[in-house]
């Protein structure tokens, strides 16, 4: 990675929807263009399915990731650190740039929901990709 390549992190509690749906998203619009990662502050056992599956509708294979923590070397070296629903919980590393995404969280929503949910982060990753000038 240069100085020069963007780093974002995408960070909510349990690591298995929204930021997994943000990361999928992100590493498919900006490849190898900028360094995306995800954690989560209490990390749950698997991803959820419906978002899994939600994904896939659209062509991104998330279904191999696996809900992580964040850690304080991740959070560090990231340039923007999204926050998604994690309250209290959210980490805070001053010089970073943040941004607080509020969107509902995909767990036991319908998959008609989910889709919804995943719409909207796309619309926001694409966002954030274009003010990072690093699109396709």
């Amino acid at each position: 990675m240069s100085a020069t390549t963007p780093s974002v992190m995408f960070a909510c509690v349990h690591n298995a929807g929204r930021s997994q749906m943000a990361l999928g998203f992100f590493r498919r619009l900006a490849g190898d263009r900028a360094v995306a990662r995800s954690g989560g502050s209490d990390p749950g056992e698997r991803l959820n399915p419906v978002a899994v599956a939600a994904m896939a509708e659209v062509g991104i294979d998330i279904s191999a990731e696996a809900p992580a923590a964040w850690t304080p070397v991740a959070l560090q070296a990231s340039d923007v650190i999204v926050t998604m629903g994690c309250g209290d919980e959210c980490p805070f590393y001053p010089g970073r740039r943040y941004l607080d995404w509020e969107l509902d969280d995909p767990a036991g929503q319908s998959i008609e929901r989910v889709r919804e949910i995943r719409d909207e982060i796309e619309r926001r990753v694409r966002g954030l990709i274009e003010e990072l000038g690093v699109g396709a």
